[in-house]
């Protein structure tokens, strides 16, 4: 029994208990990757759900998650995109597959800057990928660890605080994004960085709360990341007033600064194509989250789940802020030491984050100042601060609850088990008797408290057990243990109940008709039912897209195809109408070579009738599900004219081209002249010497001086150089481009040079 007891002394004051202790979890929780060949990505629901894959039925089955599809429109390409850039020695400005060309590096989500991009030339993309999502809990239980430990908190309160912010609500629903958590995940790092500077003035903190701010920026999410800066910076300036460090804290300013800077790679281009997209413009004055959602803090399915397709009410990932009943009860505790000023800081921080989070005057005044990014993003996002505070106030509170011990103390602790245990019963029974909800939600809210009240009754018992029999040797160790196994058991419940690990052989299978798509598309695009997850990944050139941010104008051009008046465009989606009265018009100009057609289309309402107009499309590929034609009456995507009209004004340019008299084919629309002379002259040749994202080369051989029209967007970070000499680009037809080429043979050199 000695022994015993010795032993449980070493576990419980090793100082690697703590580590070790958040790396058991962690695997645990990544257990499926490591130890069942699945990986955190949601290939079922990608073929289920995704063109081609979802016309295929030997793909069709059971889907863990459905409310992620924005890894595999989006994220999973672009990153896939960047990685293959990067691996050329080409730096990912620009993607030719998205919207007749789109900004890259600058839409953020790409993480073209990522460190964690390093990883892909290492491993199998797959397994790159899969160690990048499932890396972020175990960087923020390591950052909250060592943070929390800056506060001489014993390792169990450590621990609680750590576990509790490793797996809340925010950090679980967005972790297989790669993105949004990665990018908030050294935010414990950052206020530890900044502790430890003012603490020691040693440089080297400075540098790492530099070098993290700049992390945090290329991880993929603006938004995120400018919650991250902005409360580092909060904390440092209280820091600074309440140590009365005046000249630490000027020093700590200029690392911060230094942190932006660096951060510009990343933020210039974005800031730019930002004020050229319509997010620009599409301010946000809902979405705050409704008071009574918060319960969803201990049960997070309390309105049901996504996953197990009984969710009803509000947004389960906008709105997720879950951290545990523990932790929380641990949090309230941490109100007893209010005159510390780390214990006001984060208390008051989390009631402002709650006022900014949920649906309230001040929320909905953020939308109406029209403030760039928080007044154009969802404001829900910021409870991820919320949770965070949570955390570091369980952290707090449970170091309290172990040291201190009199007798009004243990009468306090039991005050607050009570006052928690009042309100869990309290609602449980608001709910059986008086049924607020229909019968079915009713019952679901129920059974999702059951175990929140479960845990806390474990919890409770385990509490005064440890505060009234504390003369037993062992009885610290025991409440440890089963604190630190409730914890664990309720985050990792939830964890693992969101997160999909799913069968590595659907991410993105090969199909014979991608590979005809990449075959006979040539220099042109395609036109079909696909996105990002087909044309960007696999290198196809398309026309539409789904992107936070895209050209403006180009979305207004498309959309305007339908009927011919001038529209405004969409805040994230640009697709042109399968029926809309120019649509031909638009896939002509658009160099649109080739159309994708699921057989099982055919003769129906909401796909594009390429089977009806036999002389205009000749079907080149065929197999059991998918055929694909060939458009005849394209033009290419370079191409010569000799007339055009020039018009200033935006509605006008837009109701000229789709004027139905109005020759596209010969003449185009300029906003400034260009000062040749015009011709009913056609001829003249276009070959495409050079084809890459960033780098386009053509050899021109024009009759007389013309223009060469690019059917690609136009967009500010563009040059053109003609036979060696730097020239004018014009943007024509409202979005695209055209230069002036001489008589004669000449080398035209498209390049795209963005400058900080």
């Amino acid at each position: 029994m000695k022994k015993f007891n010795s032993f449980c002394h070493f576990l419980i004051s090793s100082r690697f208990v703590g580590i070790v202790f958040i790396l058991a979890v962690w695997v645990v929780f990544s257990s499926p990757y490591f130890f069942q060949e699945r990986v955190p990505y949601p290939s079922t629901y990608q073929v289920n759900h995704f063109p081609p894959w979802n016309n295929i039925p030997e793909f069709w089955g059971p889907v863990k998650n459905g409310a992620m599809p924005d890894i595999i429109d989006q994220i999973y390409p672009w990153r896939h995109f960047s990685v293959e850039e990067w691996g050329k020695g080409t730096i990912p400005f620009w993607n030719p597959n998205s919207f007749a060309g789109n900004p890259h590096l600058a839409n953020f989500q790409s993480a073209a800057y990522s460190p964690f991009n390093l990883m892909f030339f290492i491993l199998p993309f797959i397994d790159a990928w899969s160690l990048m999502v499932l890396l972020q809990p175990l960087i923020v239980g390591f950052s909250m660890y060592l943070f929390l430990r800056s506060y001489n908190l014993r390792r169990f309160a450590v621990l609680i605080g750590s576990i509790a912010f490793m797996f809340s609500g925010f950090m679980v629903v967005w972790m297989a994004y790669g993105t949004l958590s990665m990018a908030i995940s050294v935010l414990p790092l950052c206020l530890y960085a900044i502790k430890k500077y003012l603490k020691t003035s040693k440089s080297r903190f400075g540098l790492l709360f530099s070098v993290l701010i700049a992390f945090s920026f290329f991880s993929g999410h603006f938004q995120t990341s400018l919650y991250l800066a902005l409360f580092s910076l909060l904390f440092a300036v209280f820091s600074v007033v309440s140590g009365k460090k005046r000249r630490q804290g000027i020093y700590l300013g200029a690392f911060f600064l230094v942190g932006i800077i660096l951060s510009g790679l990343q933020l210039v281009p974005t800031i730019q194509f930002y004020s050229l997209s319509p997010r620009s413009e599409s301010f946000i004055t809902e979405g705050g989250i409704p008071w009574n959602y918060l319960i969803t803090l201990i049960a997070p399915d309390f309105y049901g789940n996504p996953v197990t397709r009984n969710d009803w009410f509000g947004y389960y990932a906008e709105w997720a802020s879950f951290v545990g009943v523990i932790p929380l009860i641990f949090a309230l505790y941490s109100l007893r030491k209010w005159k510390s000023f780390d214990t006001r800081f984060f208390a008051g921080m989390a009631v402002i984050i709650a006022v900014f989070a949920v649906s309230s005057p001040v929320q909905a005044l953020i939308g109406v100042l029209e403030i760039p990014v928080l007044s154009t993003s969802n404001p829900s996002r910021i409870i991820v601060l919320f949770s965070f505070c949570l955390s570091v106030l369980a952290g707090f509170g449970a170091h309290i609850f172990l040291v201190q011990d009199s007798a009004k103390r243990k009468q306090t602790k039991l005050i607050m088990h009570l006052l928690v245990g009042i309100i869990l019963v309290s609602l449980f029974l608001a709910l059986f008797f008086f049924r607020p909800f229909p019968d079915e939600k009713t019952t679901l809210a129920l059974k999702n408290l059951i175990l929140p009240i479960g845990v806390f009754m474990v919890f409770s018992i385990a509490s005064i057990s440890f505060l009234y029999a504390k003369k037993l040797r062992l009885m610290p160790f025991f409440f440890i243990i089963v604190t630190l196994i409730l914890i664990s058991f309720d985050s990792l419940r939830f964890a693992i109940k969101w997160m999909p690990f799913d069968e590595r052989q659907f991410v993105f299978p090969d199909l014979p008709v991608i590979h005809a798509m990449q075959r006979e598309v040539g220099s042109g695009r395609v036109f079909g039912n696909l996105s990002a997850q087909v044309t960007t990944y696999y290198d196809i050139p398309g026309i539409e897209g789904y992107d936070p941010l895209y050209i403006e104008r180009y979305g207004q051009f498309l959309r305007s195809s339908e009927d011919g008046l001038s529209k405004s465009a969409e805040r994230s989606v640009v697709k042109i109408s399968r029926h809309g009265k120019y649509l031909d018009r638009v896939l002509d100009l658009l160099g649109v070579s080739l159309i994708f057609h699921p057989i099982a289309d055919t003769n129906q309402s909401w796909a594009y009738p390429v089977w009806s107009n036999p002389t205009r499309f000749e079907e080149v590929y065929k197999d059991d599900f998918f055929k694909l034609y060939t458009n005849k009456t394209a033009i290419p995507r370079g191409s010569l004219y000799y007339s055009y009209e020039v018009i200033n004004d935006d509605r006008d340019i837009i109701k000229r081209f789709y004027d139905d008299d109005f020759d596209f084919r010969n003449v185009l629309i300029l906003e400034e002249d260009p000062q040749i002379e015009k011709s009913t002259t056609k001829g003249g040749s276009v070959n495409v010497i050079q084809n890459k994202p960033t780098r386009l080369v053509f050899e021109v051989d024009s009759p007389q001086r013309g223009l060469l029209f690019l059917s690609d967007n136009y967009y500010p970070g563009w040059s053109v150089f003609v036979n060696g000499e730097k020239s004018q680009i014009y943007r024509t037809n409202y979005t695209f481009r055209s230069i002036v080429v001489p008589e004669g043979r000449s080398k035209v050199e498209f390049v795209y040079e963005f400058e900080l």
